[in-house]
């Protein structure tokens, strides 16, 4: 018999770790002859701790499970049976790509990874020229999954056609936004996979060393992904060799220290260098000046955990999921007040609407949805109206939102958006790494004059909106530039809230 219990963080806050312990104990207290094993989630964080049990080659789901759901667990007598994990509703609806093996597979354990089509991807892309590599990408489609939404393939051609004696890879791993945990599920449930996209970055532009920048918050993933590294270097993965291969590349696993700015990519590479997290100046881009002034690509997790898919399926087949510009698909991580939270992984086009009400069920507490913030929190708050906006880049910029890194966060009808836009502003103001004015001292002000808002003075409305234009026009990062969104758009699309403090105050 097996049995899966993930050790995923999610997993283990709600307690996974006392039902492993539980199987454990069943298991030595009847003499089974039982094999248990610590995957990553399947992403229903709503039936953490889920535990699968394969029988006939077929797992089975319970959830969620208690250390005393253990022995009906394992007599198949359970009450939190919910049948063949596969044919749950939240799985058979996704488009698993990047996320295919998460919650699958034994995350350490080399031959599972290559037995569920693990280093295919990268077979394939040895036996092909770095251009090609690199064309290869462009032509998939596929765009930076952290933030901007960059063409990754043309950031590769641009550190490959540079001119150095050394070059770098860079993952950043510094997932700081609110509502976000994609790139912790990925690292702690399938990290070969991003080991993988490293190598065959490094493989296209001529790098062969790699750095995994993880925030200080994610231990879980951090020893995961320094496990994982080890037992590649072991394997032949990394080093002097990749694959019996001409290619060397190699990657260590550096922790940040918690700020949030460092997931912008100048300043991660400031404080990789052991430096102050301040921003950078752009030009020099880091394609062209980066880590130690010598060009790197700088990706995300779930951009580099995606490109053995390219290589493995084809360039083709992946740029065949998605809408317009938006090519592939995107791991949603739904949360806030919602009923079914957790990650779902759909191609680029679903409706916000059909995501926070069909697929996450609308909200926990059972009250009308108000607003859903998407991209962190310096995402635009989205009122219900605008809950047919298809999820892809150009859709959300033209309702002046941004997807980012695709945290979708759920607030019912009695949220305080004039609250709400004051944790925006103030979160940049504590956040700010001083580098540049608008950014440094717009936020402070926008606090002071949202208070003066919350105070009654609706003429303070005008100066709100003048500084929130400077703020975008003048920053010199997305901390500062995009704070305005989440305000300008309680702003706009929940007006009463501001009027009613001026009520209040009357």
């Amino acid at each position: 018999m097996k049995v899966y219990v993930p050790a995923d963080a999610a997993a283990r806050a709600l307690g996974s770790d006392d039902v492993a312990a539980a199987v454990q104990a069943e298991a030595t207290r009847r003499g089974l002859d039982l094999t248990l094993v610590r995957n990553g989630s399947r992403g229903m964080v709503w039936l953490e701790p889920l535990v699968e049990v394969e029988r006939d080659g077929v797992r089975l789901a319970y959830g969620p499970a208690t250390a005393a759901d253990v022995a009906a667990i394992l007599d198949g007598t359970s009450a939190k049976a919910l049948g063949p994990t596969d044919d749950l509703p939240w799985m058979k609806k996704q488009t698993r790509l990047t996320f295919a093996r998460v919650g699958l597979i034994d995350p350490l354990d080399m031959a599972h990874y290559r037995a569920e089509g693990g280093l295919v991807g990268l077979e394939r892309a040895l036996a092909l020229p770095p251009t090609e590599i690199v064309q290869a990408v462009i032509d998939s489609g596929l765009r930076g999954r952290g933030g901007a939404g960059f063409p990754t393939g043309i950031k590769w051609k641009t550190v490959a056609e540079a001119k150095a004696d050394q070059k770098y890879i860079v993952c950043n791993a510094d997932e700081g936004d609110s509502g976000t945990f994609a790139d912790r599920m990925l690292m702690e449930g399938d990290p070969f996979h991003l080991i993988e996209g490293m190598i065959i970055a490094g493989i296209a532009v001529g790098a062969t060393r790699g750095y995994v920048y993880i925030r200080s918050e994610y231990p879980d993933a951090i020893r995961v992904m320094r496990a994982a590294v080890g037992i590649g270097r072991k394997a032949g993965l990394l080093g002097p060799s990749v694959l019996g291969s001409a290619y060397a590349f190699d990657m260590e696993i550096r922790v940040g220290a918690g700020a949030y700015v460092c997931g912008e990519e100048t300043s991660l590479l400031n404080s990789l260098e052991g430096k102050r997290g301040v921003v950078r100046a752009k030009p020099p881009l880091p394609a062209l000046e980066g880590f130690l002034g010598k060009p790197t690509v700088v990706n995300n997790v779930i951009s580099l955990a995606t490109v053995p898919v390219i290589f493995e399926k084809g360039a083709a087949f992946y740029r065949d999921f998605g809408l317009g510009r938006s090519r592939g698909t995107i791991p949603l991580q739904i949360a806030g007040n919602v009923r079914h939270g957790g990650l779902f992984e759909v191609a680029f086009g679903m409706g916000l609407g059909e995501i926070v009400n069909d697929i996450g069920g609308g909200t926990a507490s059972g009250r009308p949805v108000k607003a859903v913030q998407v991209g962190g929190p310096l995402g635009a708050y989205f009122p219900s109206s605008l809950f047919d906006t298809p999820t892809c880049y150009e859709s959300f910029a033209s309702a002046e939102g941004l997807i980012g890194h695709a945290g979708i966060v759920v607030f019912d009808d009695t949220a305080d958006m004039l609250k709400q836009a004051r944790f925006a502003m103030e979160f940049c103001a504590i956040e700010s790494c001083g580098k540049c004015t608008p950014c440094r001292i717009g936020a402070v002000r926008g606090v002071e004059t949202i208070d003066r808002i919350a105070r009654g003075d609706t003429a303070a409305i005008p100066l709100l909106t003048d500084l929130c234009n400077t703020m975008k026009a003048g920053s010199l990062c997305a901390l500062g530039g995009f704070t305005p969104y989440p305000v300008m758009s309680a702003l706009t699309h929940f007006p009463d809230d501001f009027a009613r403090a001026k009520e209040a105050a009357e």
